[in-house]
């Protein structure tokens, strides 16, 4: 008969074969330190190596990036200032009527619809 080895379950108590045993981590929350691990392994889409902090920092500042949420108190703002603008009556009658000055231009054949003017 083969021997077999087991492992007693701190929580539980029981006797456990040992290949089937899964170990259960105790980490106390306060101990917890939370690091540069999620840039373990990244790479950005050219191949370049930017699994550190400092590496990836210096990668979006050689070729002129940066981070969405470096911009959402300036989206935030930008969002309030458009509701602002769209809430006065004046500005929608101003955009009904660029657009249909717009449409007149087109059918009138004054300006191309590929001509890129905006």
């Amino acid at each position: 008969m083969p021997r077999k080895s087991w492992v007693q379950d701190p929580d539980t108590g029981e006797l456990v074969p040992k290949d089937e045993y899964i170990p259960k981590r105790h980490l106390n929350p306060h101990h917890l330190v939370v690091g540069d691990r999620h840039y373990d392994g990244v790479f950005a889409t050219d191949g370049t190596d930017i699994s550190t902090r400092a590496k990836h920092r210096a990668y979006q500042k050689r070729h002129g990036l940066a981070m969405a949420d470096d911009f959402s108190s300036t989206w935030q703002r930008e969002a309030q200032k458009r509701a602002e603008y769209f809430k006065e009556a004046k500005h929608g009658a101003t955009r009904r009527e660029d657009v249909a000055r717009a449409i007149h231009a087109l059918e009138s054949g004054r300006v191309r619809p590929d001509s890129g003017r905006r």
